[in-house]
């Protein structure tokens, strides 16, 4: 009887330890965030979205590079020779040991229609990078849309699996307190102890799910660490399947592919500048010392130069060539866009309408799935069932929330996949 006493002790000193480390190490309070904010903040921190303002900077540069090839050019030489002796000739020197000659030359284009078509191109490529940075701006969107979502989620499911724990802690001690009043049975007891640990492993389980879900959107949104959710997600209302097929057309991705055959049709268009004359100009100032029979000490010289292509091998049959088939491979692209946007749209309006009439089905099993709990529990209670009827209503609730939890993150995730299928998500 001593030996037991001072087991209690020890073990009640163990608790008393244990759950004073509990309450000096509070749980970390993560930095929440709403729906809309999380889009803001991830399309200006995302690396997506850097990556493709970075893309729109590099094609600006390009036309850069395509415009100066219409432009003038000025450039400055300068040359000193040195001779091992002067060079002589019936006792005149023709040619000084030391010579130094300096000029500026200055090309001018004047007709360069290939330059020019090349620098509408790079133009159009820019167009092009602006509206892919849009559609990437749509990607990190629906990425950071969904992760929300998952978040939201996953603590609405970590919600149910809570309650059913602290459902099964209670009838645990009361199993138990039954035991030790001598009108229960151990079986019972071993039973419930068994439910609750089910039910404490599923808790952890589903912490380390909504952990790794808020780590998600924390690199999403470009912080460095985990980000909570606020309780709920305002997501606009779907729009009827006619507005979202019509509105599918304007999608940035399949704008893009559009603009792509615009510009491939034109590059196509103008392949006939490749057969076309090169008229360009060139002056050149000039200095020399000392001069010489041919080479004044100063002056200066111009050329017009006309260069008319005549044969080239073939190759300007073959860049005509590769542009159509540039034109045909953008063409089927732009007409496989069109079909997949049209059929994500059909698609989530379909998935919405049935997660909508799944919600409404699992909200109910839910609440009925709570009042056969309720009503077991009663039953036990009084004596007229066995707890194994307790365990399987505990778990058939448990069951039941969390399934309703995850049906309704599957409305969500449909309403927000319908939202970015016809083209209205992310807003201007």
């Amino acid at each position: 009887m001593h030996e037991r006493a001072k087991a209690l002790l020890a073990a009640a000193i163990l608790l008393g330890a244990t759950a004073a480390r509990a309450e000096g190490a509070p749980e970390r309070t993560l930095p929440r965030i709403s729906f809309d904010d999380a889009i803001r903040r991830a399309s200006t921190k995302n690396p997506q979205n850097e990556i493709a303002v970075a893309e729109i900077q590099r094609s600006q540069a390009l036309v850069e590079q395509a415009r100066a090839a219409w432009l003038p050019t000025l450039n400055a030489n300068a040359t000193y020779t040195r001779l091992d002796a002067d060079r002589v000739l019936n006792d005149r020197v023709i040619l000084s040991a030391n010579q130094l000659s300096a000029n500026i030359g200055l090309a001018v284009p004047i007709v360069a229609p290939r330059a020019w078509v090349a620098h509408a191109r790079a133009l159009e490529n820019v167009d092009i990078s602006k509206l892919s940075a849009v559609e990437a701006k749509r990607q990190v969107a629906l990425l950071t849309g969904r992760a929300f979502l998952t978040v939201l989620a996953q603590k609405r499911v970590l919600a149910s699996v809570e309650r059913a724990r602290d459902t099964s802690r209670a009838h645990e001690e009361f199993a138990k307190s039954r035991l030790a009043g001598g009108v229960g049975n151990r079986l019972d007891a071993v039973r419930a102890s068994q439910e609750r640990a089910t039910n404490e492993t599923r808790v952890q389980n589903q912490l380390i799910a909504l952990a790794r879900a808020q780590e998600a959107l924390g690199v999403l949104v470009g912080e460095n660490g985990p980000i909570d959710t606020v309780d709920e997600a305002q997501l606009a209302g779907p729009p009827p399947l006619a507005t979202a097929l019509g509105g599918a057309e304007a999608r940035s991705d399949v704008v893009a592919e559009r603009e792509r055959v615009e510009s491939s049709r034109k590059a196509v268009r103008d392949s006939y500048t490749e057969y076309l004359p090169v008229l360009s100009l060139t002056a050149q100032p000039f200095y020399q010392n000392p001069p010489t029979f041919s080479q004044p000490t100063t002056g200066w010289q111009a050329q017009v130069l006309l260069s008319l292509p005549i044969f080239d091998g073939g190759n300007r049959y073959g860049l005509t060539h590769e542009r159509e088939a540039v034109e045909a491979q953008n063409r089927a692209r732009l007409d496989a866009a069109l079909r997949q946007a049209k059929s994500e749209v059909r698609a989530a309006f379909v998935a919405l309408e049935r997660a909508d009439e799944a919600l409404v089905q699992a909200r109910e099993a839910a609440k009925l799935a709570a009042e056969a709990l309720d009503l077991t529990e009663q039953a036990y209670r009084a004596g007229a069932t066995s707890n194994i009827e307790v365990v399987d209503a505990e778990r058939r609730a448990r069951d039941a929330a969390a399934e309703a939890a995850i049906v309704e993150d599957t409305a969500r995730q449909a309403r927000l996949d319908l939202l970015v299928a016809s083209g209205r998500f992310p807003g201007p």
